[in-house]
């Protein structure tokens, strides 16, 4: 139109695309992109690029601030529709939890090796331990005893695991300072794979060694069945996560050594993929004990209900990683 002024000419012959493109995001963000049918899927991302050129135009023609905005917002929510996630925050929660397990059973090998360590060092510990108390100090340093050490008196550790008395303060600060060590011994086994899985296996090691020495302590004492009653229903959780955050160290350890056709630092990021997710997994299983620790054995004095929920742990564990996700075994890696 004739004497037009140019902001309004220019929006009136783009408006059209612009209120389309607002109409299928709308529907994106307000029922997923299934809402679409096919031709309005191919037509988001052609509106998509035209907003945005008509975007860039604006601003060079210092259009009103309005419809600057406008545009900018516009585009910026397209821009999640097009090129964001395309699963809702539920749906990839769901497909995580499918795929982890399968995951887990792919590095079994390197998890295998890491548990296998962990394990040789327990018994290690608790034999040395058992044959000399004063062994105890050479693995378990003062700061993380935390006042139980072989010069405590065996009423004061009886009561510590119950929680009796002045017992259930020293016990939450115990507990407590265990979760912190064990993830932070599990976040480093992972990141250290890289160095050939040296410091991954030290650590499973000397994790054991710490572990076995508690354990031969409390068995001079005759405090075995307790202290693993006040241990297991948490330790299960919180030492698999160990033990599987070790093994993706391990993994990445051996994408290192033996990269294949791949070159070494290919191999790594080939591995690290599946070893991070596996990973983020663990960390949820860190927290799991966090809860278990916190609401529950805190409250429990009943050993026998204590093994109950021990087993119950191991057996619930078991079965999510060797039941859940097998048809996406032998489907290759694929992500999280």
């Amino acid at each position: 139109m004739a004497g037009e002024p140019r902001s309004v000419a220019f929006r009136r012959s783009r408006e059209a695309t612009w209120r389309r493109l607002e109409a299928l995001v709308e529907r994106v963000e307000q029922r997923g992109p299934e809402a679409l049918d096919a031709d309005d899927a191919r037509a988001l991302p052609r509106l998509y690029r035209a907003t945005a050129s008509a975007l860039s135009v604006a601003r060079a023609i210092a259009l009103d601030r309005n419809l600057l905005d406008y545009l900018e917002s516009l585009t910026a929510r397209a821009w999640l529709c097009v090129y964001g996630p395309k699963r809702r925050v539920g749906e990839s929660l769901a497909r995580f939890a499918r795929w982890w397990p399968a995951a887990v059973r792919r590095l079994g090998g390197p998890i295998g090796l890491a548990a296998l360590a962990l394990v040789a060092g327990a018994i290690a510990g608790f034999a040395l331990t058992v044959g000399d108390i004063d062994l105890f100090y050479a693995f378990v340093a003062e700061g993380y005893a935390q006042g139980r050490d072989p010069t405590t008196p065996t009423a004061e550790l009886r009561d510590g695991l119950y929680g009796e008395h002045d017992g259930r303060d020293m016990l939450l600060t115990f507990a407590s300072f265990l979760f912190g060590h064990n993830a932070r011994i599990g976040i480093a086994a992972f990141g250290l794979g890289a160095l050939f899985g040296l410091p991954t296996l030290y650590l499973m090691l000397s994790n054991g060694l710490l572990l076995g020495a508690f354990a031969g302590l409390y068995h001079v004492r005759g405090l075995s069945l307790d202290l693993w009653g006040w241990l297991l229903p948490h330790g299960v959780t919180e030492l698999g996560a160990v033990v599987i955050c070790g093994g993706a160290g391990v993994a990445l350890a051996r994408a290192v050594l033996y990269p294949g056709r791949r070159t070494r630092w290919d191999a790594l990021v080939h591995a690290g993929r599946t070893a991070a997710g596996v990973v983020m997994g663990a960390v949820v299983m860190l927290f799991v004990a966090g809860l278990i620790e916190g609401l529950f054995r805190q409250l429990v004095q009943d050993i026998v209900v204590r093994y109950a929920v021990a087993g119950a742990t191991a057996i619930g564990w078991a079965a999510y990683i060797v039941l859940v996700g097998r048809e996406t075994d032998g489907a290759g890696e694929g992500d999280p």
